[in-house]
């Protein structure tokens, strides 16, 4: 995760207006280039079924051609935003995922780490909605993964 790909303050009405505003950031910070292409891929994905973890977390994920590197956003919204979670909380904290279909073992090894992370860190997601930049996001998120 690149300090560049940290959104500190989401702001939506709903989860397409929040896919759109991150995809906007990616696009603006120079990470991606197909946005609408990715824009349409995550909305497919959500159609399946929510990326919500619960809790106030969610892990939107697509898979699209020209992905050299998998990117991976995190975006905080304060004040939460209606995504259709399973426990009907709002979400605060999104890690957005963008793979390249032709390593799928990547895409889900990076998933599960998030879960992982978000599973064995209950207090990762309040340390994060505190944090004032960029760089004591990433500070908080390497500090959890050592030590799961």
């Amino acid at each position: 995760m690149k300090e560049k790909a940290i959104i500190l303050n989401l702001e939506a009405g709903n989860k397409q207006e929040a896919l759109e505003k991150m995809i906007s950031f990616l696009k603006k910070n120079q990470l991606i280039n197909h946005d609408k292409e990715i824009l349409q891929k995550l909305l497919q994905r959500e159609s399946l079924g929510s990326t919500a973890l619960g809790e106030g977390v969610a892990v939107p994920h697509c898979k699209v051609k020209g992905i050299k590197n998998p990117i991976i956003l995190l975006a905080i919204a304060p004040n939460g935003i209606n995504y259709e979670t399973p426990d009907g909380q709002p979400v605060k904290v999104f890690f957005l995922l963008i793979t390249s279909p032709e390593d799928p073992s990547l895409n889900l090894q990076i998933l599960a780490l998030i879960a992982q992370l978000v599973r064995k860190s209950p207090e990762l997601k309040g340390k994060i909605l505190e944090a004032q930049n960029p760089d004591e996001v990433l500070e908080i998120i390497r500090e959890q993964e050592e030590k799961i």
